[in-house]
C-alpha cells in the first residue's frame, strides 16, 4: 500500500484546481495589465479570483494581494509592520518560539536592524498564553506575529483572543495562516487580524502562489518594485492560471470544511490512539486545541531520519517536522521549545493527513510504525543504554 501522509509539507493538486488552471493556460494568456481584449479577459478573471479568496476569509477584495508563496507574504507583512512602527518611533515586536522560519528569520534580520523582539514561550502544550503576551506589551510595541496553526505539532493558537488584545492596544496583528487556511475556519474580521499569510499548495492548489490579506486601513508600501501590479504594491505580471487554481481550491475547501474537518479529525484521533500504545512514545501539542490533520510523535531511543527511511520503504510518506528544514541535522526548534531533550526530539515523526486519506491508510500506518520503531530500537545503542535502567517493554 502507498500512503501519502505529508500534507503539511504540500498537498496533491485537486481536480477543481486543475480544472481552473489548465484551461487558463491556454485561454487566459493575456497580460491582465493590457487594455486589449485578451488583457481584459485575464483581468476580469483576476478580479473574480480576488473576490473568491476574500470571501473565504470574510475580507474585502481590495484587501487581498497575490504573492508567490506564503513565505513572501510573511516577509511582506512583518517588514511592513516593522516599518510602520519605526516611523512612529516604535521598534518592539512580539512573537513566539515555534514560528515557521519564514517568520523567525525575518525577525532575526530585523533585530540586526535595531528592532527588539520578544519571543514568548509556549510551554509543553505549544500554546501561547494571552496573559503572557499582554505582560510583554510595551509602549514601543508595534507588531505581534503569532501563527494560526503550527506546522509541526498542529497546535491552534488563541488567535481571536490575541487579535482582540492587539486591537484594544492599537498594535498591528499578523498571523501566518499557511496551515490554517482551507483547513479550519478563518474570519479576519471576527479574529481582529490586520495581516494574514496563506499559501496555495497547502490546500490542493499548485505551488508558487500565495496571498497576503492586509486590512484596508493599513497602508502597505511597495514590496517588489516594478510595474503597477497588485495596486502598485508588488511588481511582476500576475500568474493568472495559478491564482485561479488557488481561488478555486480555497473555495472548495471552505465549502466542504465541516465535513472534511470531521473526517480528518477522526483519522487523526485513531492515529493518536494507536501510536500512543507504543512504549515510551509521546504525542506533541495541545490535545484540545489541535488542527484536524497534524499528528506529531516522539519515540525514545531512535533517530527520526532512520524512521522516515524505513517508513518510505513501506510505502508511507511522512516527515520529522517542517519540510523547510529537512536538510538540517539539528532537532526541531519547535520540539525544543516545548522543553523536550535533544535526544528525544531527534526521534520525531509528523504524520499530516487530509480529506484524500482513508481509515484503511491510517490502519496501515498503525501496522507499520510500531514494527519499525521496535526494529530501530533493537539496533540502537541509545535504547540498549536505556534498558540498563528500565525493564524491556517488549519482553
Amino acid at each position: 500500500m502507498f500512503v501519502y501522509a505529508d500534507n503539511a509539507a504540500t498537498t496533491a493538486m485537486s481536480k477543481t484546481a486543475a480544472n481552473a488552471m489548465f484551461p487558463a493556460l491556454e485561454e487566459l494568456y493575456g497580460n491582465p495589465s493590457s487594455l486589449h481584449q485578451k488583457g481584459r479577459e485575464a483581468n476580469y478573471a483576476l478580479m473574480d479570483a480576488r473576490k473568491t479568496v476574500a470571501g473565504c476569509l470574510n475580507a474585502e477584495a481590495r484587501e487581498i494581494y497575490f504573492t508567490g508563496c506564503g513565505t513572501e507574504a510573511d516577509n511582506w507583512a512583518i517588514i511592513e509592520g516593522a516599518r510602520a512602527g519605526a516611523e512612529k518611533g516604535k521598534k518592539h515586536i512580539i512573537s513566539d518560539a515555534i514560528e515557521h522560519h519564514a517568520v523567525l528569520h525575518t525577525l532575526k534580520k530585523l533585530e540586526k536592524q535595531g528592532f527588539s523582539v520578544t519571543f514568548l514561550p509556549v510551554h509543553e502544550d505549544g500554546l501561547v498564553r494571552v496573559e503572557e503576551l499582554a505582560a510583554a506589551i510595551r509602549e514601543d510595541t508595534c507588531l505581534v506575529t503569532v501563527m494560526y496553526v503550527n506546522n509541526e505539532i498542529g497546535t491552534i493558537q488563541p488567535i481571536r483572543e490575541i487579535g482582540a488584545l492587539c486591537r484594544e492596544k492599537g498594535i498591528l496583528f499578523h498571523t501566518d495562516a499557511v496551515q490554517a487556511a482551507g483547513h479550519v475556519p478563518v474570519d479576519v474580521a471576527a479574529d481582529n487580524i490586520d495581516m494574514l499569510s496563506l499559501s496555495g499548495h497547502k490546500f490542493h492548489a499548485p505551488k508558487g502562489v500565495g496571498a497576503l490579506y492586509c486590512r484596508k486601513s493599513f497602508r502597505l508600501k511597495n514590496f517588489i518594485e516594478g510595474g503597477a501590479q497588485e495596486r502598485g504594491k508588488r511588481g511582476g505580471t500576475e500568474a493568472i492560471p495559478a491564482i485561479l487554481a488557488m481561488a478555486a481550491a480555497l473555495k472548495e475547501s471552505c465549502e466542504h470544511m465541516e465535513e472534511n474537518m470531521a473526517k480528518v479529525a477522526a483519522m487523526r484521533d485513531r492515529l493518536i490512539e494507536g501510536l500512543s500504545k507504543i512504549p515510551y512514545s509521546r504525542c506533541n501539542g495541545n490535545p484540545e486545541h489541535k488542527a484536524p490533520g497534524i499528528v506529531s510523535f516522539c519515540f525514545e531511543g531512535i533517530e527520526g531520519e532512520s524512521l522516515l527511511l524505513r517508513l518510505d520503504l513501506a510505502g508511507i510518506c511522512a516527515s520529522s517536522g517542517s519540510a523547510c528544514t529537512s536538510g538540517s541535522l539539528d532537532p526541531s526548534h519547535v520540539l525544543l521549545a516545548l522543553g523536550m531533550p535533544h535526544e528525544i526530539a531527534h526521534g520525531s515523526l509528523r504524520l499530516s493527513l487530509c480529506e484524500y486519506n482513508t481509515m484503511e491508510e491510517v490502519d496501515y500506518i498503525l501496522e507499520q510504525v510500531p514494527e519499525v520503531v521496535r526494529t530501530l530500537r533493537e539496533m540502537s545503542p541509545v535504547w540498549m543504554h536505556m534498558l540498563e535502567k528500565m525493564p524491556d517493554p517488549y519482553q
